[in-house]
């Protein structure tokens, strides 16, 4: 082969490769992607913020909700949409069945989102994609950091009430399963106590509350005995009565700051995990660094945010675009 046509050759081939790895950087193939609908819907975060702002305004306890939605979809079987399925045959039995999905709401809004972005981007946005940033518009709205998020997830073609009632955690778990249920998504335990963060917006019910944790001793679940007294008083309901009764979260629970890391630290965390990391060795001068620097906490839940985000995804051929977020077409 003439000399010209070997260099010609091995010009293109050092090109391809270089076009493929630009693609496997930036998200290309089964990646996710931070440019993934700028040919196909570059609208699509516009369309999310405008759609959400009447929500917002209408119940500013959405931002918890929605934030809370997303949460429950990726521990599942990643961040899929599932949890937006209504039952339909045996392939699909509603994740909401749950007694773990207590308390979960506004997964209309999201139905209502993609309503909006099928008129102007037919068949190319996934519910899932829409959940995780409608969870990234409700950190933002409350005061929490913009997180940029990588798009490009597909819809689930399954649901299980059964892997929620598995996967989901319950109210008594504590920091040891705290911290395998997100080591498993790749994260360490600064990151596993900022995405805990989140609870500082929104309430938590008396039944998750009341985990027969009042009457033991201060220095072993970290709370103060006023605030044990408090707990008791306030969630001493049974039953379902336990359902309808609740706590704000802290002080400024429709403020995304870092106030539900002071709270603990005094001695006034709800749920037992939220009151059991103030403790622990392991994650106790993370939660001190928290509480006293909230640029610091909103850069660590930023990086876990997006950690959450891309676990257990669906891209590429896997799963599709659905047209309705609540079956499969």
């Amino acid at each position: 082969m003439p000399m010209r046509s070997t260099f010609v050759l091995m010009s293109l081939l050092l090109l391809l490769l270089l076009h493929i790895f630009r693609l496997l950087a930036e998200g290309g193939g089964n990646s996710l992607s931070y440019s993934f609908y700028d040919e196909t819907c570059p609208q699509v975060e516009r369309l999310v913020r405008e759609g959400l702002s009447p929500v917002f305004l209408a119940d500013p306890t959405s931002p918890a909700a929605l934030l809370r939605l997303m949460f429950h979809d990726c521990q599942v079987q990643g961040c899929d949409a599932s949890i937006l399925l209504d039952s339909q045959g045996d392939n699909v039995t509603s994740e909401m069945t749950s007694d773990k999905n207590f308390g979960i709401r506004k997964r209309d809004a999201i139905g209502m989102i993609k309503s909006v972005v099928e008129t102007e981007c037919p068949g190319q946005v996934s519910c899932a994609d829409l959940l995780v940033l409608a969870a990234r518009e409700a950190v933002c709205v409350t005061g929490g950091p913009r997180i940029r998020v990588p798009l490009g997830r597909r819809d689930a073609l399954t649901a299980s009430y059964k892997l929620a009632d598995a996967l989901l955690p319950s109210a008594a778990t504590g920091v040891d399963a705290m911290l395998g249920i997100f080591t498993d998504k790749g994260m360490n335990a600064e990151e596993a106590v900022a995405l805990l963060g989140a609870h500082t917006i929104g309430i938590s019910h008396c039944i998750n509350i009341n985990m027969n944790r009042e009457d033991q001793p201060e220095e072993k679940i970290g709370l103060r005995s006023q605030f044990q007294k408090f707990l008791k008083l306030s969630c001493r309901k049974t039953g379902s009565l336990a359902k309808t009764t609740f706590l704000i979260n802290d002080l400024t629970n429709l403020v995304f700051d870092n106030q539900y890391y002071r709270d603990i630290v005094d001695g006034r965390g709800l749920l037992r995990v939220d009151a059991e990391i103030s403790k622990d060795p392991r994650t106790a001068p993370i939660v001190a660094e928290f509480a006293r620097d909230q640029n610091y906490f909103f850069e660590v839940f930023t990086t876990a945010f997006i950690k959450l985000a891309s676990s257990g995804v669906l891209t590429g051929d896997q799963g599709r675009v659905v047209r309705s977020c609540n079956r499969i077409d």
